[in-house]
């Protein structure tokens, strides 16, 4: 482990929602995680203590924002605060799972846009920066007030597809709205795109229409989310039934919500490819789920930023 930064100005800080991944990126940095602590008081409430001296520095605070979604972005506003009043130069939060990002306008009447509260809320608390990997709607960086590097997992998932030299391939977008992440990931693989243009019913399959050429290739579905599951593997059931010969599926947020875990289990998915901005439990660990790291580009932002270097290059 490099010594580069253990004497500097820099600190990062974990919450509770993705310890093992700030443990990551602390190592690839070469510094030891911030000392502090989350607790609770008996009645529910969130009690967070700074154990070290944060004046004048430069602070990293890594939180996703998953199930429970709202406790983590609790934490996250009370450290904020405290970080604030403690006299750090800069509040950096750092985000990797975005929660309540997909509400991000008004749909139908009388609906809130929660992405922007969320955003409210963050600044409100004192960060003077956020950083976050693959924002299901990329507008949502307007939402903010500060500085917002948006970075994306595609490339670590391509460099993982092409060291599987994988033959015929073909991106599938599993709907219109994933078309720009389809072609990312596509021309990284140097592979055309299809496209899943869904009709009628949710659930059903038989109003589905595959928009390309799909046949006897090895198609590799990309989204941002793995919520309930049901878009891959409909997209799957489809892309079989018009003559695909293996299915891939790719996404940057493994959330994995109710029975979604069984649905990819019966799926005629041969893999599903996530990385661990949200950690997978045990329970819901499967042989064809593969989880990714992350830590090495958000160390590497983490660093940028601190030396006042371009990130830009990590957006793409």
């Amino acid at each position: 482990m490099s010594s580069t930064y253990n004497n500097s100005k820099l600190k990062v800080f974990s919450l509770n929602s993705n310890l093992a991944l700030a443990e990551e990126i602390v190592h690839h940095i070469g510094i030891d995680l911030g000392k502090s602590s989350v607790k609770t008081f008996s009645d529910g409430e969130i009690q967070i203590n700074i154990e070290e001296s944060i004046r004048g520095c430069d602070v990293f605070v890594i939180q996703s924002t998953y199930d429970p979604v709202e406790d983590h972005i609790m934490e996250l506003l009370i450290m904020t605060d405290a970080l604030k009043r403690a006299s750090a130069r800069s509040i950096n939060v750092v985000i990797p799972y975005y929660g309540y990002a997909r509400q991000d306008r008004k749909s139908r009447a009388r609906e809130p846009i929660t992405a922007k509260l969320i955003a409210d809320l963050i600044q409100k608390a004192g960060a003077t920066r956020m950083i976050s990997i693959d924002l299901h709607a990329p507008q949502a960086q307007g939402f903010f007030d500060i500085p917002v590097d948006p970075i994306t997992a595609v490339p670590i998932i391509g460099k993982y597809l092409e060291a599987k030299q994988l033959e015929n391939v073909v991106v599938v977008a599993p709907d219109h709205s994933s078309v720009s992440r389809a072609r990312q990931l596509a021309d990284q693989l140097k592979a055309p795109i299809a496209i899943v243009d869904r009709r009628g019913p949710r659930d059903s399959t038989s109003s589905i229409n595959i928009v390309g050429d799909v046949a006897d290739k090895t198609a590799i579905i990309v989204d941002d989310i793995i919520d309930t599951g049901r878009r891959i593997t409909t997209s799957a059931i489809a892309l079989k039934n018009h003559g695909t010969k293996e299915i891939y599926a790719c996404s940057t947020h493994p959330v994995l919500s109710g029975i979604a875990v069984n649905k990819i289990a019966e799926s005629n998915l041969k893999e599903l490819i996530v990385t661990n901005t949200i950690p997978i439990p045990e329970e819901k660990q499967l042989d064809k789920i593969t989880q990714l790291t992350i830590a090495p580009v958000i160390a590497e932002a983490i660093i940028r930023l601190y030396e006042q270097q371009s990130v830009s290059s990590l957006y793409h």
